[in-house]
C-alpha cells in the first residue's frame, strides 16, 4: 500500500468538498478518480499530495499515518502535476533539471536523468527550447516530465489530458502508462473522460459531491451501470425512457424521438440503459443478423481516441460507436455517410 485515506473529510468555508473518504491506493498502480467537475477530485489529489491537510481524518503514506513531524520528509515522495500547466520562463531542460538541483543532485547525474526522461515524453531534443514557447500539450509534457525525474513513488495527475488534442493525449496516456510499467510508479489521476477512465487505470473510485460512490476495476465499474455513473453526463450511449414488458418476456424502452431499445432485462417504468459503444456493430448496409436492436442514422462526428475511433451517429438519439482505425479506413466512413447500428438486447444494460 501507497497510500491510504481513512475516513477523510475537507470543508472550505463551511462547504464540504470532501466527505468521509476512504480509499487505498497500491504500490505500482495506476489508479484513476472519475467524476464530473466540482465532484472533489482535485481536493482529493491535493489531500493525498500532502499539499491540503484534511479537516479531519487520517492520512497514510507507506502504512505510516502522516503528521506534522514527518510531513516534509513524506512530501518528498509523492509529486503533483496540475490541470493548468505552469512552466517557468526558461528552457525545458531547466524545467525539467530544476527540482533535481534543488535535492543537490550532481549535475553529471541531472544530465542523465533529463535525457532519459525526455526521451521518456517524447521531446527528446528540446533541451534548449524554451518551455512557455511550447504548445499545451507540449507544456503538459514537461510538467510531467518534470514530476517523473524526481522518481517519486507517487505521482498524482489533475486532468492530465483535459483540453490537448488526440495526438497529445495519447501521448501523455502512453507516458503514463510506460512510467507505471517501467518504472513502477504508482499514479493518481483525475478526469471526467469515460473512455481513458475505461482503459488505462487498473482501479477506478466514482465520485460524486465529495464521496466516493463506487469503486472497483474498470470492469466491475462498466459492468453494470449504477446510478451514479449514468448521471455523470459525460457516459456515452445513456438514455432514459418509458420501459414496458413484451409478450416475449423482453423489455422495450422508448427513449424518445422514435427510438425504442430492446433489453433482456425485465423492468417497467421509468428507466435508463447504457449501450457500451464496443457492443455497437457500424454498416453501411441493413443487417441481416439476430440483433434485437437495428437502428438506421447519419455520422455527425468522427474522433480519435489513441488506439481506435469513436463515430457519433445521429439515429433519432446520439449514439456514440468504438471502432478500430483499420475497420474505418476498411469501410471509408465519413461525415454525413448514411449507416446502420446494431446491437443485442443482452448488450443493454439498465437500471
Amino acid at each position: 500500500m501507497i497510500a491510504e485515506l481513512r475516513n477523510v473529510s475537507k470543508t472550505f468555508n463551511g462547504i464540504t468538498a470532501l466527505d468521509n473518504v476512504s480509499l487505498r491506493v497500491n504500490e505500482g498502480e495506476i489508479f484513476a478518480l472519475l467524476g464530473p467537475s466540482g465532484s472533489g477530485k482535485t481536493t482529493l489529489l491535493k489531500i493525498m499530495a500532502l499539499i491540503e491537510k484534511p479537516s479531519s481524518g487520517e492520512v497514510l503514506f507507506s502504512n505510516e499515518r502522516v503528521t506534522d513531524k514527518n510531513l516534509q520528509q513524506t512530501r518528498m515522495q509523492a509529486t503533483m502535476v496540475f490541470q493548468k500547466t505552469a512552466v517557468f520562463n526558461t528552457t525545458v531542460y531547466n524545467n525539467v533539471a530544476y527540482g533535481l538541483k534543488l535535492r543537490k543532485i550532481p549535475e553529471n547525474k541531472i544530465k542523465e536523468k533529463v535525457s532519459d526522461v525526455l526521451k521518456l515524453v517524447g521531446l527528446q531534443g528540446f533541451e534548449k527550447r524554451v518551455a512557455n514557447h511550447l504548445s499545451g500539450g507540449e507544456q503538459q509534457r514537461v510538467a510531467l516530465a518534470r514530476a517523473l525525474v524526481l522518481e517519486a513513488k507517487f505521482v498524482l495527475l489533475d486532468e492530465p489530458t483535459a483540453n490537448l488534442d488526440p495526438r497529445n493525449a495519447a501521448i501523455i496516456e502512453e507516458v503514463i502508462s510506460t512510467a507505471n510499467c517501467d518504472l513502477g510508479t504508482a499514479i493518481v489521476f483525475a478526469t471526467h473522460n469515460i473512455f481513458q477512465a475505461r482503459s488505462l487505470p487498473q482501479r477506478i473510485a466514482l465520485l460524486k459531491n465529495g464521496r466516493i460512490e463506487q469503486s472497483g476495476t474498470s470492469t466491475e465499474i462498466f459492468s453494470s451501470l449504477s446510478k451514479t455513473l449514468a448521471s455523470f453526463a459525460a457516459v456515452e450511449n445513456t438514455f432514459t425512457g418509458d420501459a414496458r414488458l413484451t409478450e416475449e418476456g423482453t423489455t422495450l424502452i422508448d427513449v424518445g424521438n422514435g427510438v425504442q431499445i430492446e433489453a433482456t432485462t425485465q423492468v417497467q417504468g421509468k428507466t435508463s440503459v447504457f449501450i457500451d459503444p464496443k457492443e455497437i456493430i457500424i454498416s453501411k448496409k441493413r443487417f441481416s443478423s439476430s440483433a434485437r436492436n437495428v437502428l438506421k442514422g447519419r455520422i455527425t462526428e468522427i474522433v480519435d481516441a489513441g488506439n481506435v475511433v469513436k463515430v457519433k451517429v445521429d439515429a433519432g438519439k446520439p449514439f456514440i460507436v468504438q471502432i478500430t482505425k483499420r475497420s474505418l479506413a476498411d469501410m471509408n466512413l465519413h461525415l454525413g455517410m448514411e449507416v446502420y447500428l446494431a446491437f443485442k438486447a443482452s448488450s443493454v444494460q439498465t437500471i
